[in-house]
C-alpha cells in the first residue's frame, strides 16, 4: 500500500480515518506505565469484545466524556443511575453488560493498585520488558496468564483474545509487521 507520506505501516491500518492512523502511529504498542492510561484502554478494550477497534477508537472522545475521564475513583462510584444514563448515551456503545463490566473492573483495578502500589507493576511484573509476537495472532500463553488471573479477580470482558489487543496496545507486545515503519529495527 502506497502512504501519503511515505511511511509503512501495519496492513490493519485504514489509511483514510486520521484518528485510526495517529493511533498506530504515536499509541499502539508504545510501552504504557501510566495508570491512567492503563486503566482507559482496558475499559476501551473491554468495550470492543465483539466489534471493531476502529469502531471503539471513533468513539474514544464520547467515552472519555461519558467516564469522566477516565478518572478512577469517580467510575468506581457509578452507581445504578449513572450506569443508566451511560446506556441513554448515543456516543458510546451502550452494551448494559459492558458498561455494568467497565464499573466492576474499575474497582477491581483499584484493588489490584492497592496490592502492586500501581497497576502499572501488576501488569508489567509478568514480563520485564516488551514482547516480541507474531502479527497474525489472536492470544498468547501471556494473555492466557493475565486473562486468567483477572478474571479469577472478577474482571468481565477480559478474554485471552481482548487481553492480547490490550497488551499490544499499551505496548507490553509488539506486534507492528515486517516492514512497518513501527517494527522492531526499521529506521524511520
Amino acid at each position: 500500500m502506497e502512504w501519503k507520506d511515505g511511511k509503512k505501516r501495519c496492513r490493519w491500518v485504514n489509511p483514510k480515518n486520521e484518528i485510526y492512523l495517529r493511533y498506530h502511529d504515536e499509541e499502539w504498542g508504545v510501552p504504557v506505565h501510566d495508570d491512567h492510561q492503563l486503566f482507559e484502554m482496558l475499559i476501551l478494550e473491554s468495550f470492543q469484545a465483539g466489534l471493531s477497534w476502529e469502531c471503539v477508537l471513533n468513539k474514544r472522545e464520547a467515552f472519555r466524556a461519558a467516564f469522566d475521564g477516565f478518572d478512577l475513583a469517580k467510575v468506581c462510584d457509578y452507581d445504578e443511575e449513572k450506569m443508566a444514563a451511560l446506556r441513554e448515551n448515543p456516543g458510546i456503545i451502550r452494551n448494559k453488560l459492558k458498561i455494568r463490566a467497565a464499573v466492576n473492573n474499575a474497582r477491581i483495578f483499584r484493588e489490584i493498585q492497592k496490592e502492586y502500589g500501581s497497576f502499572s507493576n501488576y501488569l508489567w511484573h509478568w514480563t520485564c520488558e516488551t514482547v516480541l509476537h507474531e502479527t497474525d495472532v489472536v492470544s498468547s500463553p501471556l494473555s492466557d496468564q493475565i486473562s486468567k488471573d483477572l478474571q479469577k479477580r472478577g474482571m468481565k470482558f477480559v478474554g485471552t483474545v481482548i487481553i492480547y489487543s490490550y497488551l499490544q496496545a499499551v505496548g507490553v507486545i509488539d506486534s507492528h509487521e515486517e516492514g512497518c515503519f513501527k517494527a522492531r529495527g526499521t529506521k524511520e
